[in-house]
């Protein structure tokens, strides 16, 4: 060997790791499991970051869960901003399915917590007045609204997939 011995230089693994992945396994343990799946082991292990630098990031357990709820907020109101737009000339039924679906459970958490709470009201009131608009004009069409929305979400509560006793074209058929 030339009296040269060869050493491997191992580069050390990034631990830049952005608060979106971390937000995103968090959704995807609070979806898979519940509020019980998720821990500082359980979302180090999925992300590579050390459980004392999520604690460092986020502060507490309820830190972190609580800033990837805001997050997935964030993103739904987004999704339903675009949705809106890409179905301005169309019904409320295309603009549900432009939204797609929504696990209010898992990104609603505990509504008691006032941010929260206001970011689902604030989707809630947003796509309550699209559908508003697709429906007709006044109070009734308001009213006829806010029974789609709930009907929608109704049926993505008790029957996420999709199988639940009302179809969302008779809902619309009845309240217009």
């Amino acid at each position: 060997m030339n009296g040269h011995s060869l050493t491997m230089r191992v580069m050390p693994r990034s631990r830049i790791i952005p608060d979106a992945r971390v937000f995103q396994t968090v959704q995807r343990l609070l979806h898979e499991g519940g509020e019980k799946a998720v821990s500082f082991s359980t979302v180090s292990a999925a992300t590579g970051l050390a459980p004392p630098t999520l604690v460092q990031r986020y502060g507490s357990l309820s830190g972190m869960v609580r800033s990837a709820r805001q997050d997935a907020w964030a993103k739904v109101g987004a999704r339903t901003q675009a949705a809106i737009a890409a179905t301005a000339d169309k019904g409320p039924q295309a603009l549900i399915k432009a939204i797609g679906a929504v696990d209010v459970r898992a990104i609603a958490g505990d509504l008691r917590d006032p941010d929260l709470a206001q970011s689902a009201n604030v989707w809630r009131v947003t796509v309550e007045a699209a559908l508003a608009l697709r429906l007709g004009t006044g109070q009734r069409a308001r009213e006829s609204a806010a029974m789609l929305f709930s009907v929608w979400q109704g049926q993505a509560l008790w029957h996420p997939d999709g199988n639940g006793p009302v179809k969302l074209k008779d809902a619309v058929k009845r309240l217009t």
